[in-house]
């Protein structure tokens, strides 16, 4: 059980600061001290989901994980090709490096119109607003791995007589990759802010579709239901990229 131990360690002051911030919370609404339809009681909150699990965890999660993930998928493999791209070119560095960072500079609130009416209301336009909000991180971190790799590494297989493809995967693409994965797991997280300004804007399903609409109806638990299931697909998903880390880069744990 030296994993329970670990979890305790790690985990154990932050869980019971958890449970005494939700308890002072239910007792300030239920004294009457907040009112509730300002901010609801945990315990209303949790009701919610559990009188309406299929429009909450089977319509609106399911619709709004689905953007998540293949803007995110998509973002990884379009920022993997663009960093790869400036590494080995100059010209495209020049190039492409102030247009990734002009991409950020504009309000994703302001684009999310056009990509709707370029993409209409459907899957797209919130998958355009997804890869837009978290391409950044990911390609700027491998990037920026790619440029730190130690030099003599490569000096070293160079004597070797190793081609630049040998040097590049034996050498810099797993010097880059401790980079790579802090890019994916904040790209990650920005994919559900980015999938739920989308649906917000625009949607017929989704969690930010959802919320908006409760909100319309000052329904305020509903609100929270669908805030408290989004906060929990990004730690999920975070937690994920984690694990697909630790599995991979073994080697690079202290």
């Amino acid at each position: 059980m030296d994993w329970i131990k670990r979890f305790r360690q790690q985990y154990g002051l932050f869980i019971i600061a958890s449970i005494l911030f939700l308890l002072v919370w239910q007792w300030l609404v239920q004294s009457g001290k907040i009112p509730s339809f300002i901010i609801p009681t945990p315990t209303s909150i949790l009701q919610m989901m559990i009188h309406y699990p299929h429009d909450l965890f089977g319509v609106h999660l399911g619709a709004t994980l689905r953007e998540v993930l293949i803007g995110f998928l998509l973002a990884l493999a379009g920022g993997i090709g663009i960093a790869i791209a400036m590494y080995f070119s100059k010209p495209m560095e020049k190039v492409m490096y102030p247009i990734v960072l002009i991409s950020q500079t504009i309000p994703i609130i302001a684009l999310s119109p056009i990509f709707i009416l370029w993409f209409g209301y459907g899957l797209w336009s919130k998958v355009a607003v997804t890869i837009l909000i978290c391409f950044f991180p990911i390609v700027l971190n491998f990037y920026d791995g790619l440029k730190q790799v130690n030099r003599e590494y490569i000096d070293l297989l160079k004597t070797m007589g190793a081609t630049r493809w040998q040097r590049f995967v034996k050498v810099e693409v797993p010097f880059a990759l401790p980079h790579l994965f802090s890019g994916m797991k904040l790209a990650v997280v920005f994919a559900v802010v980015g999938a739920t300004i989308g649906e917000w804007l625009g949607a017929s399903e989704g969690l930010g579709y959802y919320s908006r609409r409760m909100s319309g109806n000052l329904n305020a638990e509903g609100v929270f239901a669908a805030v408290t299931l989004l906060s929990l697909l990004g730690m999920l998903l975070f937690i994920i990229v984690s694990l697909i880390e630790r599995k991979i880069l073994f080697w690079n744990r202290k």
